[in-house]
């Protein structure tokens, strides 16, 4: 058997390894907005003025984080059926991977958030504005820059983590090679073109992450264009 590079059976495989790219970034995008979402839930519990929900919230982010990504799964997959819970592998991974991730962005957040000079705050509650109007017209357009850098790292983050999710059958794209490359006895192309295929979103996709941070900083006005 050749054990050389292929073209002809690499362009052979580029359609599958293509709609398996498709599903990869779904998989990505659906779990950062998922974990977009829970983040701030874990947010509001830190800020909460009951000190009970404070010290749940604290210690469910801190187990969670402490735990590795690949367990969750296995946990929500294969254990939570056994109490009656069953979710597809699709909706497994999404939520999973939302969760997970939610935990570290609710870190992004508070630092934001923290970020923002303490006299803002204190000018807010002497003009007798309202929180609602606080957050959205004085504390989130400043929090927005500072939070930028980290919601930019994990979401690449996320979309690297995404080969895990074929370890519960979701067709991504590191699953796919796997499959092909178990079916024809070879794996240097489909392993290769997943490497390159990663390296081509990320680099592009970090890119547009940093212009984004200039461009805002450039519009309030903390750096020149």
């Amino acid at each position: 058997m050749e054990m050389g590079w292929r073209w002809d059976f690499a362009y052979e495989i580029l359609p599958q390894m293509l709609v398996a790219t498709f599903n990869t970034i779904i998989a990505a995008v659906v779990g950062y907005t998922i974990a977009l979402v829970v983040g701030l839930f874990f947010l509001l519990g830190q800020r909460t003025p009951s000190k009970i929900i404070n010290i749940i919230n604290r210690e469910l982010v801190e187990f969670i984080r402490s735990t590795p990504l690949l367990i969750q799964l296995f946990f929500v997959y294969f254990v939570l059926p056994q109490f009656g819970i069953t979710l597809s592998a699709w909706v497994c991974g999404m939520i999973t991977i939302g969760l997970h991730f939610g935990t570290y962005l609710s870190e992004v957040y508070r630092g934001a958030l923290e970020g923002v000079s303490k006299t803002q705050w204190e000018a807010c509650r002497a003009l007798n504005f309202s929180t609602v109007y606080t957050y959205r017209r004085i504390v989130l357009p400043q929090a927005f820059p500072i939070a930028i850098p980290g919601m930019g790292n994990y979401l690449l983050g996320i979309f690297k983590d995404t080969p895990l999710l074929s370890t519960i059958g979701v067709a991504e794209l590191f699953h796919a090679a796997t499959a092909v490359g178990g079916y024809n006895y070879r794996y240097l192309e489909p392993y290769t073109m997943v490497g390159v295929i990663f390296l081509i979103l990320s680099v592009p996709a970090a890119m547009g992450i940093r212009k984004l941070e200039k461009k805002v900083n450039v519009a309030q006005g903390k750096i020149k264009n």
